[in-house]
């Protein structure tokens, strides 16, 4: 307890939290405390009360991408390796080695700012503003994109490559280094230090050959010819299947090892302490307006609800953000604490924006909703969020 009665406490197992507030509609109230009591203020008073937690949530991601800002990341430049024929990219004049250096006039200084400003778009007709650079030119010129319900309702959407995009990436040799346990690979025999020499009969001299057939391949059978002990070996794999039932995606289950990149590829972005303060409100506002909109495509058909995460996947990410460093696990934490923040002003009975609609429904009308409104309100509201919560469960377990 502190000096002014509130209680604190930290739970065995610490899933969620709540605030609960001095009520005479909760509990009996001491007398010298009614004056203290949530329903004895005033609407204002309420309002601002309510509004704290997920103001709370706005204020901790901008400290989060503040504290992200001044640490700095390295971002690979977006430039073009390859564009598919007759693809989206492909009809709007994008070629290889062409630099993206703003969608929509936004800036986008790696892949990360050019997939997130693709999202932005998911489900959407019209067109798609780029500006590119071509390589060794220091001038920009624009292309436009044509969008016709761009990959609406898709289960899994890959943005880049839906355009018909693919990244510049330095080659890797077809030489394995890791293995799913569980996967097609390891089913088949294949060892790590195994060089994959041809698929199909088809020579190999870069994984990316490999990831793109198989990609194409789901549930069918592949045959490799691989180098193992300066032995050449045929080896026959069944591949399998991800991605949903819509878009399905064929896996190997194997990986190689990575390359450097180039230094002329790589471009450092850091901010200073006052710089960094702008750059985390902005990046604030941009989460917050895209998890919204999300949202709103989801609940109009645009935006596929099995993009909804339940706590399964949320630990995933956690985990695997927190082994890739403090930067990706403090941007998994602001993204969280967005979230967070969004759902909870969504004007649903039982979340605080369902509790600021009857505040601001009482302010306008100089009196609070009947208790028999507000029930039938907080019922329809926890039918609501449990459904959702099920869903995003069962999302959760389908990717497990």
């Amino acid at each position: 307890h502190d000096k002014k009665g509130t209680e604190f406490v930290v739970a065995a197992i610490p899933l969620g939290g709540y605030v609960k507030m001095l009520d005479e509609r909760e509990g009996e109230v001491p007398a010298d405390q009614i004056d203290q009591s949530f329903n004895r203020k005033s609407v204002r008073q309420r309002i601002a009360i309510v509004a704290a937690g997920p103001i709370a949530n706005f204020l901790l991601a901008m400290f989060f991408f503040w504290v992200v800002a001044m640490l700095g990341s390295e971002q690979v430049r977006p430039v073009i390796g390859a564009v598919e024929p007759a693809s989206i990219a492909a009809k709007a004049g994008l070629s290889a080695g062409q630099e993206i250096i703003a969608i929509d006039g936004e800036p986008t200084s790696g892949w990360a700012a050019v997939n997130l400003q693709l999202v932005r778009r998911l489900g959407e007709s019209g067109s798609l503003q780029l500006l590119v650079r071509e390589q060794g030119s220091t001038a920009d010129s624009p292309r436009e994109l044509a969008l016709d319900k761009w990959l609406k309702g898709a289960d899994e959407p890959d943005p880049i490559r839906s355009l018909g995009i693919r990244p510049w990436r330095p080659a890797l040799p077809p030489v394995l280094a890791e293995l799913d346990a569980k996967g097609p690979a390891q089913a088949a025999g294949l060892k790590t230090g195994d060089r994959l020499l041809a698929l199909d009969g088809k020579s190999l001299d870069d994984w990316q050959q490999v990831v793109d057939t198989v990609r194409m391949r789901p549930d069918s059978k592949i045959m490799l010819r691989i180098e193992r002990d300066g032995a050449q070996i045929d080896v026959p794999v069944t591949l399998a299947a991800r991605g949903g039932s819509k878009a399905p995606s064929g896996y190997l289950g194997a990986g190689v090892k990575a390359v450097d990149w180039p230094p002329e590829m790589i471009r450092e972005v850091s901010y200073g302490p006052v710089a960094a303060i702008g750059e985390g409100a902005r990046r604030t506002w941009t989460m917050s307006v895209l998890t919204l909109d999300s949202l709103k495509k989801m609940l109009f058909g645009e935006l596929s609800v099995k993009n909804l995460s339940g706590p399964i996947t949320i630990a995933k990410v956690a985990g695997a953000s927190a082994q890739s460093g403090v930067a990706d696990f403090l941007n998994f934490l602001a993204y969280l604490s967005i979230s967070l923040g969004v759902l909870n002003l969504l004007p649903i009975p039982v979340l605080d924006g369902g509790h600021l609609l009857f505040y601001l429904i009482e302010w306008t009308r100089g009196r609070p909703l009947s208790d028999r409104v507000q029930g039938w309100g907080i019922q329809i509201g926890i039918s609501l969020v449990v459904g959702v919560m099920l869903l995003a469960l069962v999302n959760d377990l389908g990717r497990l």
